[in-house]
């Protein structure tokens, strides 16, 4: 059973000139009453119907509010006053829109009742009773039927409206969570690959100011150095772009390069691959694997300048691949900062795991398992 539908007062222009067209009509039809009893009908009979017909027509002015009430008000009305039939009709036809099932049939019911009895009272005539009777139930059911089938058909509109509604809110939670997705992998890349970046660039710089007096072949070829990392951070801060719409070509994540680029800056690393080539591992391990060995070597040059880094990797397909980055300390690192935050989550999305990231025997060791499917 469908609850009531509370229309209100009539706010819109619609709804107003439905409003008057209805009571247009029942006052229409209630003077074709009056004029056809006019010489057919006593006097009270006349009276009776004037007034029944003006009263009812001035219930279905407020039947949008209290439909139910005003049907009934309308349809007791039309027992002794033919001439507000038709108001009490629309009244019956506003119940079934406006409120639930048992209310519409009940009052459709009365309707009938109160029509049987004004036939019975002052037959129409050209037909017997009975065509009469049966007339009266045949367009309660149809009155009722319509305005029950409207309403539910209304009910039903509303009911997709609210869900495209809540498919549009659902959409739009959707777009801000991803949103909120690409400003993390901005943020991430830029940790991972511009940090790396200007690192190198700042050591070099320092390198120049403290060999300011240095021949000018050592200088220029120092700031050589210092240009051509300035115009790779340039190239990479493209690339950072744009990560979100194609990820690295699996060909250009060479570690060999990686390393010989921090060795050229002054750092001491010792490559062990165990055999492994990055392009062919699966695209998301490989890139997980270049970011956590490039993100390891700057937290080295960060914490341990000057002192030697060892870098393993090992592992097959279906064993995975573990990666390993050792280095003296110099400033132990205070808690986890934004790089290893972003490391772990980096190795949790490729579906691998930190497995250790702190002091071992007096270096610092970041231990990262990740799958190596076949």
């Amino acid at each position: 059973m469908t609850a009531d539908v509370r229309p209100g007062p009539a706010t819109t222009r619609r709804d107003r000139a439905i409003r008057v067209g209805g009571v247009a009509c029942a006052l229409a039809a209630a003077a074709v009453v009056v004029h056809g009893d006019l010489g057919a009908a006593s006097g009270w009979w006349l009276a009776v119907d004037v007034a029944g017909g003006a009263v009812a027509c001035g219930a279905l002015w407020l039947a949008r509010r209290w439909p139910a009430t005003m049907a009934l008000v309308a349809v007791a009305l039309a027992v002794p006053a033919a001439s507000a039939s038709v108001a009490a009709g629309i009244a019956t036809l506003m119940t079934a829109l406006y409120r639930r099932s048992a209310v519409a049939i009940a009052v459709g019911a009365a309707w009938v009742a109160a029509t049987l009895a004004r036939f019975w009272l002052r037959s129409p005539g050209l037909a017997p009773y009975p065509v009469w009777a049966l007339v009266a139930v045949l367009f309660g059911v149809a009155l009722t039927g319509w305005g029950m089938l409207a309403r539910a058909r209304r009910q039903l509109v509303l009911s997709l409206e609210e869900r495209v509604r809540r498919a549009e809110e659902e959409q739009r939670r959707r777009v801000e969570q991803a949103r909120h997705a690409e400003r993390l992998a901005i943020a991430r890349e830029m940790h991972d690959v511009l940090a790396h970046r200007l690192s190198l660039l700042a050591l070099h710089a320092g390198a120049l100011q403290f060999n300011a007096r240095a021949d000018p072949e050592e200088v220029v070829e120092a700031a050589a150095v210092v240009r051509s990392s300035a115009h790779q951070a340039l190239q990479e801060l493209r690339q950072v772009i744009s990560v979100l719409r194609e990820a690295p070509v699996l060909a250009e994540l060479d570690l060999h390069a990686l390393v010989e680029e921090v060795r050229q800056a002054g750092m001491e690393v010792e490559m062990r691959d165990g055999g492994v080539r990055l392009p062919g591992l699966p695209g998301q391990t490989a890139r997980a694997a270049y970011r956590i060995v490039q993100e390891g070597l700057t937290n080295a040059r960060k914490h341990a300048p000057g002192r030697p880094v060892t870098v393993r990797l090992d592992g097959g397909p279906e064993q995975g691949l573990a990666i390993e980055v050792r280095n003296p300390v110099v400033h132990a690192p205070r808690g986890e900062g934004a790089g290893l935050a972003g490391m772990r989550e980096r190795a949790e999305l490729a579906g691998g795991r930190v497995e250790q990231a702190g002091m071992d025997n007096g270096e610092f060791r970041l231990a990262v398992w990740l799958p190596w499917p076949v």
